[in-house]
């Protein structure tokens, strides 16, 4: 049985968030529409995502597979969400991504997509992507390196090769900038990677790069200033982790 009052207050930060969203998209001259909001649930228990799901929320947001496979699998009917992988895929846990999840936000590397695009054919499913781009240049993150505006041509090899497998569809970019208190620092970071987007945009005309992921719940509203078209938050709707 859901927890009514849980549902509740997990509804209302979650439309205080989305008024949020459209205040900082009307800001700049954009329909708020054109941002949404992927409600972020790793780790969170059972009846947290139960009660996610019956306060309306449609997109939910897991970084580990096997967490969210059996999230899903235990919800069985009640699994009525589109499931985002976010986190950093291990190439072992690439059949889990291809066979269980509707997007993936994070794909960091040539031989994960290889391996997605194989296990995704299996399925007979194309599977929606976003390319992982590390813009502060930090050793902790995942992604392409694209720190060095001078050295970009170097991972247009790996793109041009991911573009043209048939089971995956490069929908754009995602990033995960260095952390700050001040979210006005996180700015010149959401702006390289709109510009990747340009640049990579021109290389390759033919494909979509409308989606760019950047910006979770301490600096979605600058992301959103500069181009976001899907942020991520999590503790703010859902509430803290348990320990």
């Amino acid at each position: 049985m859901t927890n009514n009052s849980l549902v509740s207050s997990i509804r209302e930060r979650y439309q205080k968030i989305q008024s949020q969203i459209a205040d900082a998209a009307q800001a700049v001259g954009r329909n708020p529409d054109s941002v949404k909001l992927l409600v972020v649930t790793k780790k969170q228990p059972l009846f947290v995502v139960e009660a996610t799901i019956a306060a309306g929320i449609r997109i939910l947001g897991e970084n580990y597979p096997e967490e969210a496979v059996q999230k899903q699998e235990t919800l069985g009917e009640k699994n009525k969400v589109e499931w985002h992988m976010i986190g950093h895929v291990q190439s072992r846990k690439a059949r889990l991504v291809a066979e269980n999840f509707a997007f993936l936000h994070s794909l960091d590397s040539l031989k994960l997509a290889r391996r997605l695009n194989r296990f995704s054919a299996g399925a007979e499913k194309t599977l929606p992507v976003l390319l992982e781009f590390n813009v502060g240049g930090e050793l902790s993150k995942s992604g392409w390196d694209a720190s060095d505006e001078s050295r970009w041509e170097v991972f247009l090899p790996d793109v041009e090769e991911i573009l043209s497998l048939s089971n995956l569809e490069v929908r754009g970019l995602m990033t995960m900038p260095p952390f700050y208190q001040d979210a006005e620092l996180t700015r010149p970071y959401f702006r390289q990677l709109r510009k990747l987007r340009d640049y990579l945009s021109d290389h390759y005309p033919l494909n979509q790069w409308n989606q760019l992921s950047m910006g979770t719940s301490g600096d979605f509203r600058i992301a959103i200033e500069e181009g976001a078209t899907f942020v991520r938050v999590g503790q703010a709707i859902v509430g803290s982790r348990p320990l």
